[in-house]
């Protein structure tokens, strides 16, 4: 211990207390009769606490007898002191939380108060980037779109020969396609305030919320007209009146007729163009699409092949392309693919090389990202068994028959590289473009489309026999049944005659189409219609297997190459065809040549 420490004694008993007290060791003491203890000071400077009775009087006799000084300290100031901090800190307390309370319920009230106030994003003038030669691939909705660019720029110019623009224009297309990127392109070049907004947030639980945020977007557009309002998904909040079931449909009413007063009621919208998106344009209620509200509908449709190569560019201009790649041989061999597919597309590539540690993206890194995106990943390969022989004759009976048919689709590649998802191996084809771009489909495509998906059956029941066909087909038959429907019911290419039997396929919309599922035909006609689609298929079986029969040897002999292989891509496995299919003409030739 260090010099100068008051050292503490080891407690004494009671009686060994009153001893010291006799013998004069004790120099004084200080008694808490609240706490029953007294703090005793030696003649040695040692203090030490004992406990004592209350109301100690032999204690109190002993150290008047010693002349030892007592001293009683008096602990209620002590106590009112920890009583009156312990107060303090209660009241603190209870302020603190009715201060919390009165706060939450500050914000509940402000939410309570701002539920009629509309939840659009609001840009302003010039804030917007995107101009129409950001949005490529839809030249013929831009052209359209460019008269409401030219009205909100120059609106004297319509004004002065009494022409009114369009109150409402309706963006139609599947998705991808770019409508929400044209909506942002309007508002840049013209240089307005843009107002967007999705229209599932008009509906809430509470009625008459929707309705009240209808007014107030308007009320803040008429502020900064000349404007554009962008409501995406219309039809959360646009479909037909009066075709829901229960009541929590009246609130989404109720927005919608008040949606199509501030479009076209007492009140004039001068300056404010309201520009709505969708892809169910037939759910839409009519009193929405007609002049005067919804004056015109321009349909963003999936992009051709410039188009596509077009939106490639755009994509491109931030990543680094390969000087080898060809955007034009990509926007030919993604047929069918939207402007949000090719991004995604370019994305995955990027990706990819990334991953790979590569400068730039090339041929090689695109093609693995159009097979991640329409095939799925891939997975370890199949070993040489044989699974894997029977997946290969059922992948080249699709490819032959591609090959072989003068109207089916062109041959891309066909692999044995498993994807997940269950596919073993996949026989890709590239969809002719002019087919595409004029949307006219003849007997013959869909004829050779049907025995195309068949080769795969018909190469099983070629090589292994009726009794060893496997259920890999099942797909394929699936195909085959709903283009054959399409053929008697909608086109009229069977012995039915030309009339169409069933639309468009489409979602059963409640309200509308719930209570009319029946066909519009008899059963009697029904039965013929699964006849008919039934020998479609059975004929295109048969032809397959015609096909291929003959061309056996040619069949095992594409196989060993595509198990050796793994891959063989169109230019090749046509080459390989062309000189099996050569090599027997010549034959025939030499033969026929023959002196008799």
């Amino acid at each position: 211990m260090l010099q100068g420490l008051v050292q503490q004694a080891p407690v004494p008993s009671y009686s060994q207390l009153l001893e010291q007290l006799r013998n004069g060791s004790v120099r004084d003491l200080e008694l808490s009769t609240r706490r029953r203890e007294v703090r005793v000071t030696y003649t040695d400077g040692r203090t030490v606490t004992v406990p004592v009775f209350s109301n100690d009087q032999v204690l109190l006799r002993s150290a008047q007898e010693a002349r030892v000084p007592l001293t009683v300290r008096d602990d209620r100031r002590d106590e009112a002191t920890a009583g009156l901090v312990s107060n303090i800190l209660l009241l603190v307390l209870l302020f603190g939380g009715l201060a919390l309370l009165i706060r939450r319920s500050s914000q509940v009230a402000n939410r309570a108060m701002g539920f009629g106030r509309s939840q659009a994003r609001v840009q302003p003038e010039g804030s917007v980037t995107v101009r129409f030669e950001d949005v490529a691939g839809i030249n013929e909705a831009k052209e359209e779109l460019q008269e409401v660019v030219t009205f909100l720029k120059e609106p004297e110019r319509f004004t002065a020969v009494g022409a009114k623009i369009p109150k409402g224009v309706l963006l139609v297309g599947p998705p991808g396609t770019g409508k929400t990127l044209l909506a942002k392109a309007i508002a840049g070049e013209a240089g307005v305030p843009f107002f967007s907004m999705a229209a599932s947030e008009f509906v809430e639980l509470f009625v008459g919320v929707g309705a009240s945020r209808v007014r107030d977007l308007f009320r803040k557009a008429k502020e900064k007209a000349p404007c554009i309002i962008f409501i995406d998904e219309i039809d959360a909040v646009g479909r037909q009146r009066g075709a829901g079931i229960g009541g929590g449909n009246d609130e989404r009413e109720q927005t919608l007729n008040q949606l199509l007063t501030e479009m076209d009621g007492f009140a004039e919208n001068s300056g404010v163009i309201l520009l709505a998106a969708t892809n169910r344009p037939d759910v839409l209620d009519a009193a929405l699409t007609r002049p005067g509200r919804f004056d015109r509908q321009i349909h963003v449709d999936l992009p051709d092949r410039k188009g596509r190569e077009a939106i490639l560019a755009v994509h491109a201009r931030s990543r680094p392309l390969d000087p080898e790649v060809s955007l034009g041989d990509w926007a030919s061999r993604t047929p069918g693919f939207s402007g949000a597919d090719l991004s995604n597309l370019l994305n995955e590539a990027a990706i990819l090389t990334a991953r790979r540690g590569q400068p730039t993206l090339d041929d090689q890194v695109l093609n693995d990202a159009l097979e991640r995106i329409t095939m799925g990943l891939t997975v370890a390969p199949l070993q040489d068994s044989a699974k894997k022989r029977l997946i290969a004759y059922h992948e080249v009976g699709h490819a032959l028959l591609t090959t072989l048919l003068p109207a089916a689709d062109r041959l891309d590649k066909v692999t044995l590289l498993p994807r997940s998802g269950g596919v073993g191996g996949f026989a890709r084809t590239m969809p002719d473009e002019d087919v595409l771009d004029s949307g006219l489909i003849s007997k013959a495509y869909l004829r050779a489309r049907m025995v195309v998906a068949m080769g795969g059956r018909a190469a099983e029941l070629v090589v292994f026999g009726p009794s060893e066909v496997t259920q890999g087909a099942s797909g394929d038959l699936e195909l085959v049944s709903r283009i054959g429907r399409e053929m008697v019911t909608r086109y009229g290419f069977s012995s039915l005659g030309p009339v169409a039997l069933e639309g468009d396929a489409h979602e059963v919309f409640l309200g509308r189409d719930w209570l009319r599922s029946e066909p519009h035909y008899s059963r009697e006609t029904g039965n013929r219609i699964d006849a008919q689609v039934r020998g479609l298929a059975v004929e295109a079986l048969s032809q397959a297997v015609a096909l291929l029969t003959p061309r056996r040897a040619l069949m095992d002999a594409l196989v060993e190459q595509l198990i050796e292989q793994e891959t063989i891509d169109g230019d090749q496995f046509r080459a390989i065809v062309e000189r099996h299919e050569v090599a027997p003409a010549e034959a025939v030739a030499g033969l026929v040549q023959l002196p008799c």
